[in-house]
Order: C-alpha cells, then structure tokens, then sequence
C-alpha cells in the first residue's frame, strides 16, 4: 500500500506542477500532506515535517544569503566592466563575439539566477549580434549552454535540491565536482567558438566603428558597420532592431545601439559603487577560494560575506534594507520552495514510503544494472529534468532512486553528484521560465533553439557524467 501511496503522491505531485494548476511550494506542501494523512501518519506528521524542517533550515540560509551577496555584486556594478571588456575584444570578429558571449554568460551566472544572466547577456551583447549579422539563435545556444553547465553552483537551485532531498551538505555534492564543472565549461567555450567560426564563414569578418559601444543615448541612425572579406561580396548586416523582422519579434525587444542600458546595466543607476570595484572584486574571490577550500559551513560563509557586502556597499540602514528589499521576491520564491521540500521529504521518510519504494525498484531492476546505477541515475537525469521540473525531479523522483543506489553500496552524496549533471540539458526546457525569457529577448522562436541546443546540451552532460565517473567522484 505504502509503495502505491507513494507513487501516486510523486505522480501528483509532478502532474500538478507540470500542467501549471499549482505553483511547487503550494503542491510540496498540501500534497504529501494529503498523502501522509491518508497513510496514517495521523499526528505524527507534524513532527516527520519539524524534522525535515531541522534538517533544510542550513540549507534555506544558504539560498537567502547567496542570492543577497551576489544580488548587491550586480548592484554595484561589479559585473559591468567584465561586459564593457567582453564588448571590446569582440568587435571585429563574430567568432570572439560568440565566445564572449559564453564567457559574460558563465561569469554573470554565478549569482545562480538564469534571468538576470539572460537579461544581462542579452542586453549587453543583442545589439551586436544584430549589427554584425549573427543569428540571435547562436546567442540563445551560447547563453543557454553556459547558464546551463553553471547550474549546478550549490546556489543555484539543482545542487541545493538534490542535497536538501538526500539529506546531504551541498558542498559534499558541488566541491567533488568541480572538475566536472570545469571541462563542461570548456566543452561549451569549444561549442561556441565552432558557431563563431561558422558564422564567421556566413558573413564574413566584421568592421564595427565606435557608435557601437555608444552609451545610451547614442541613436540608432547611423549604420555603422561595414563587412570585409564576406563571403556574398560584403554583404550589410541586418539593420538595428526596433520592432523586428520576424513573426517572434516584439516591440519591447531592446534597442540596439544601446549596450549599457537600463536594468542591471544601467550606468547611471544609484547603486553603483566605482570606488569599491576592486574591494567589491576582492571580497568576491575571497569567497570563491574559501568555498573551494570547504573550510567553513556554505551558510556561514554566505551569511558573513553578504553582511560584509552590505556595510561595505551600504552602510546606512536605509540602503542596507533596500539593498535587501530588492531581491527580496527571488529569496522568498527560493527559500520558501526549500522550507516547502521538507514537507515532502520529510512525510515520505516518515511514513516509510521512501523504503518501500525503494526495495520494489530493487526488485524489478535487471541485477546487471544495480552496481551501476549513479550511472543510470545520471543518464536518466537528462530527459527526466527536461520533461518535468527540478522540483519534481529531486524531490519526488531522486529520493526513490537513490534508495535503490544505495542498496547496492552507493553513498546518496554520489547520488547526487550523478543526478545534477543534466542541468545543461534541462535548462533548455520549455518548463523553465528563464529559457523562455531568453528567446523573447532574442526573439528567436523555441523551435529553432532547440535545433542547435539540445545535442549539444546532451553531450555537455554526458561530458560532465564521464569526467565524475574518470576521477572517482561518481562510482560506475
């Protein structure tokens, strides 16, 4: 009974997040509360919940605090001069234009939030690609690859689930995978350099005159570029984007002779701190090499280095609760989501659910395949986070699986350093709302994304899944 109870709760669960009729906090709370109630749990669910709420609570400060610090680093402009320089070294060539592109994207990626690296990117390098000709699409896939491989940063969303469901510390799961992190990475700088070079060979090499790094206010009358050694006898590039040429286009597509404004880029915006760049830039690495190291608790660290930033940035209280209040919606969509997982890890732990299910899996999987299933595990991380949301994956369908790993010897740290190496492929799925953003800003169709992104997305995941497997830190 407990293993049909619980699959119908993880089929609920996923069916209700996956046709949009309730949001995953809403659905991770009622639903395996219903669940529980029906199992029996009676009063007793209270404190299966309390436990696995003890249990995320490290997990929860960690989110808050990563997404203020990183939150004010964009704020105070930490990440402009990396889009000014990007902007500059690939002005003449559409293959450093599309490499640049990976590389903005990967550095803004680290606040962990895929719509402000896609706002960001987009309206940075946008205007370019439509200046010189390059085919927004080869934004979209740079972009979405790169966001995707840094996905798994223990602050951005799938590192944390997957921990926070197996009971495990993220760093146990993110540090051992650096390596993994690090040649996905470079697979998808070799990506985009190939797409460079290929539009490179379309459209030629590219002369692009100053108006084009003109800060706002720069107009859009001018055509500034010119195209040498083109293929077609020099052929103009496309003109500036104002209300589009193409069916996907929208008039509130950016302007395109506008690199450095509004929103986080905007270079007139209060909170910008020039003074503080190198302070700012300082705290930032002192951060990463001491998250590296995993000397100190990720929340602690967290906790200490955003209060820094925040007297350092602002030190009146006023600016200090605004600097809070500005990221406030993406911390309690965040937090609250984590908060929420513990009711269902916690009643399908409780109740025993979890176990049963387990020793079922194990029953009806070919035996040849249970020493190996973190590879299984990882291989079908692809297509399930695609068709389905982290939320329902991690929470609902990665317990159940690594119950059955471990069966066979396999620690749930493993488990979940398997599972998270197919976020470059989710990130390319219609059910992840930043995606969709990047393509409305591109205004390219989902279709023609799809078409150059997910192969390659495929082999950066399997990529990553080898190189964990070649160093130990995923069992095969």
């Amino acid at each position: 009974m407990l293993v049909a109870l619980g699959l119908l709760m993880v089929a609920t669960f996923m069916f209700l997040i996956i046709t949009k009729r309730s949001t995953p906090v809403v659905a991770l709370m009622l639903v395996p509360v219903a669940f529980g109630l029906f199992a029996g749990a009676g009063l007793g669910i209270s404190d299966m919940i309390t436990d696995g709420i003890k249990d995320l609570a490290p997990t929860a400060a960690m989110l808050f605090f990563a997404i203020v610090f990183f939150g004010i680093m964009i704020d105070v402009g930490l990440f402009d001069p990396v889009v000014r320089l990007v902007v500059k070294l690939v002005r003449d060539d559409p293959a450093k234009l599309v490499l640049g592109t990976a590389v903005l994207a990967m550095i803004v990626s680290l606040d962990g939030d895929g719509s402000t690296t896609f706002i960001i990117t987009t309206s940075a390098l946008l205007p370019l690609y439509l200046k010189l000709g390059v085919s927004p699409v080869v934004l979209t896939v740079v972009a979405g690859l790169a966001n995707g491989t840094m996905n798994i940063l223990p602050w951005g969303g799938p590192t944390t689930r997957a921990a926070a469901a197996l009971g495990v510390s993220p760093s146990e799961v993110f540090v051992p995978m650096i390596p993994s992190l690090v040649v996905g990475l470079l697979v998808v700088l070799l990506f985009s350099y190939h797409l460079g070079i290929m539009e490179r060979r379309r459209i030629g090499k590219i002369e692009i005159r100053e108006s084009v790094l003109a800060r706002s206010g720069s107009g859009g009358g001018d055509s500034s570029v010119a195209v040498i050694d083109g293929p077609g006898g020099g052929v103009p590039a496309r003109p500036s984007m104002g209300t589009g040429d193409g069916p996907d286009d929208t008039d509130d597509a950016p302007a395109a002779d506008s690199g450095f404004t509004g929103g986080a880029l905007d270079e007139n915006r209060e909170t910008l701190r020039p003074k503080l760049l190198w302070v700012n830039a300082g705290l930032t690495v002192a951060l990463l090499a001491v998250l590296g190291m995993d000397i100190v608790a990720i929340p602690v660290l967290f906790m200490i280095a955003a209060g820094i930033a925040l007297v350092i940035n602002f030190p009146r209280v006023a600016e200090q609760q605004a600097a809070i209040t500005r990221h406030s919606s993406s911390i309690v969509a965040v937090v609250a989501m984590v908060l929420a997982a513990a009711v269902l890890t916690g009643v399908m732990s409780g109740t025993g659910m979890v176990e049963d299910i387990a020793q079922w899996l194990t029953s009806i999987l070919p035996e040849f395949l249970g020493p190996h299933m973190a590879i299984v595990i990882g291989i079908l991380s692809i297509p399930f986070t695609f068709f389905m949301s982290n939320d329902a994956f991690y929470f609902g369908v990665l317990p159940v699986l690594s119950e059955t790993a471990g069966k066979y010897g396999i620690d749930p740290s493993e488990v979940a350093r398997a599972s998270i190496t197919g976020q470059p492929f989710h990130m390319q799925s219609p059910l992840v709302p930043a995606i969709l953003l990047l393509i409305a800003l591109a205004g390219v169709s989902l279709a023609d994304h799809h078409k150059k992104v997910l192969w390659r997305a495929a082999v950066v995941s399997l990529t990553m899944l080898a190189v964990g497997v070649l160093v130990g830190q995923i069992p095969f």
